[in-house]
């Protein structure tokens, strides 16, 4: 029996998804804006801890290019900026969701390795 391989076009979906929602940060900055609705830049610079501020700017407008967070200026003093999810950025939810079960059940069987 002959395995058929299907190679990916340029325009592979599978690609494009991943070039939306890949990297280390992404995934993480849409779970926690559905978890909270809101998020200022501050606290999400707090609770993504390991991220330079470069990288977390440079993350939230490769989002907001996507159209999967909105970005919400306030002109007052100081500036204010909170992020929120769209409705597209909503509709990753669940994969992410799922994601994140699988996630946990590996992190679970590794401890009971040990």
């Amino acid at each position: 029996m002959e395995n058929k391989v299907e190679i990916c076009p340029p325009n592979c979906s599978v690609d494009y998804a991943f070039k939306r929602i890949g990297g280390k940060y992404k995934g993480r900055i849409l779970w926690y804006l559905y978890e909270n609705e809101c998020l200022r830049y501050g606290e999400l610079k707090r609770i993504l801890y390991d991220v330079t501020t470069k990288m977390l700017t440079q993350t939230l407008r490769e989002l907001e290019a996507d159209h999967l967070i909105n970005r919400k200026v306030y002109h007052e003093v100081p500036p204010k900026v909170e992020y929120s999810l769209t409705e597209t950025g909503k509709e990753l939810i669940p994969f992410i969701d799922y994601l994140r079960q699988w996630g946990d059940k590996q992190i679970e069987k590794e401890k009971n390795k040990s």
